[in-house]
């Protein structure tokens, strides 16, 4: 169940990353906003398509994990689904923050690596996270990833129900509305 949250990290953060620093490149982001529309409207329009990309991903990925690996689904699909639906956006808005970062496309996908590589050593993905270091567990909270695993874990393998998820969903909530906040701070910044 894992692998769902290893995969949208990487493609969504990577993607919105470089495809509004190409956007930057190419000077057609200059065109979007000599139009009448505000940073915010900017911002949504561009994130939106991937969110349906995420979507896809989680489809896919869902299907294979229990027809191809029989991997149990013991849980409520809804609060998954609600879940993965916080966990697309704080992503988006993390690619979209780095995008804001980047001057290049090449170091949008260096920051990209920058960010996943520790989120996926210390979200306890690949290792258990009570077992590491008690430094590396207080890092790994910072990350969206190690809140989303708990969540798909917790739901698809346990029965887990919203009271008891509603830690890593406050987690992952308050992760994504500072990612929002700070891409559309960074976005009028890099609009100034």
């Amino acid at each position: 169940p894992g692998l769902l949250g290893v995969i949208l990290t990487m493609t969504l953060i990577m993607i919105t990353a470089i495809a509004m620093t190409r956007e930057v490149e190419r000077g057609t982001m200059e065109n979007l906003l000599a139009m009448p529309v505000r940073p915010a409207d900017v911002m949504l329009g561009k994130i939106l398509p991937y969110v349906v990309v995420g979507a896809m991903q989680t489809v896919v990925i869902l299907l294979a994990a229990h027809f191809l690996f029989a991997v149990p689904f013991a849980g409520s699909l809804w609060l998954l689904l609600s879940g993965v639906a916080i966990f697309v956006i704080a992503n988006l808005a993390l690619g979209f923050t780095f995008s804001t970062i980047a001057n290049s496309q090449m170091a949008a996908m260096q920051l990209t690596f920058f960010f996943f590589m520790p989120s996926l050593l210390l979200s306890g993905f690949m290792f258990p996270f009570r077992g590491m270091p008690q430094w590396a567990q207080v890092l790994g909270e910072a990350f969206p990833l190690t809140h989303f695993l708990r969540l798909v874990r917790g739901v698809m393998l346990k029965d887990a129900s919203l009271q008891q998820m509603q830690e890593p969903l406050l987690a992952m909530v308050a992760f994504t509305a500072i990612a929002v906040a700070v891409a559309l701070l960074r976005f009028r910044r890099t609009l100034d």
